[in-house]
């Protein structure tokens, strides 16, 4: 049982994974900085021995003058928070991607969503992919029921194939009739080392619609030009990589032709008038 002070108000779960499902660990950095810029209070974990090999995922400890003075088990952690100006509470889900019995794991923090009142779970990855760093970037997903993503302008995922923790908790949620949604970003693969602050912002700029509530961005937009211009001038050191870029932008921008750009401004404009209207 869940002790909580208070009763929560149309929670919605917002979750990401380290890991597999997590490169350039963007989307476990945007569960991360909300928790932060909201002050989310931690509510429960998940225990550790259930679901993660030892050898795989280590533990950490800290040591000082010698001396052995914590040791932190890699375990999943729920917070909750009700951000500012909002009429429903957020309940934010971190930590490694189990190792081992994904489907009781994923049933366990079924559990906690409906003990907790959630009806809307929104479930974040990133992948990397051929994306230049130049554009922005892309988010697709999938959601459940499919008018969910449709009502946001949500570019529908077209990937089948080997899944990691997300795809599993999203078929569980979504099975048990929860609204569910998930987002990927996709990380240009030539720069894969963390962090990506701008994938990290295209996520938070969605979640932000799922949410319906305001997400505070930080120093996010700055972080965001610092990291491109500096992908910009690796990339100017290498000839070969800068004409890989630019074969990239050239096949980025014929896909997106006028009227294609048309529809995605008239997307946006769309995703604009709700934030005004939710506002």
């Amino acid at each position: 049982m869940i002790q909580l002070d208070r009763e929560l108000v149309e929670p919605v779960m917002v979750a990401a994974f380290e890991g597999w499902n997590d490169a350039g660990e963007a989307a476990s950095l945007a569960v991360e900085h909300l928790s932060e810029k909201w002050g989310a209070k931690e509510l429960c974990a998940l225990a550790p021995d259930d679901y993660y090999d030892f050898q795989v995922t280590r533990p950490r400890m800290t040591v000082a003058d010698g001396r052995l003075t914590s040791m932190e088990w890699p375990t999943t952690r729920v917070r909750v928070v009700r951000p500012p100006g909002s009429r429903r509470d957020v309940v934010l889900v971190t930590g490694p991607e189990p190792n081992m019995r994904w489907r009781s794991y994923s049933a366990d923090l079924l559990a906690i969503a409906r003990e907790l009142g959630v009806r809307r779970a929104v479930i974040l990855g990133s992948l990397l992919a051929d994306a230049p760093h130049t554009r922005p970037i892309p988010v697709t997903g999938m959601s459940s029921p499919l008018e969910l993503g449709t009502r946001y302008g949500l570019e529908a995922a077209t990937y089948s194939g080997p899944t990691g923790i997300v795809g599993v908790v999203h078929d569980t949620f979504s099975s048990a009739g929860v609204e569910t949604v998930s987002l990927w970003a996709a990380i240009p693969h030539y720069v894969a080392q963390p962090p990506c602050p701008k994938a990290t912002l295209a996520l938070l700029s969605w979640v932000q619609d799922f949410l319906e509530t305001e997400v505070p961005l930080g120093d996010l937009p700055e972080d965001s030009v610092s990291w491109e211009a500096s992908v910009n001038d690796l990339t100017a050191e290498d000839e070969d990589i800068a004409a890989y870029v630019r074969g990239l932008e050239e096949a980025k921008d014929t896909v997106e032709l006028p009227e294609a750009s048309g529809d995605a401004i008239a997307q946006e404009f769309e995703r604009y008038l709700r934030r005004r209207d939710d506002g």
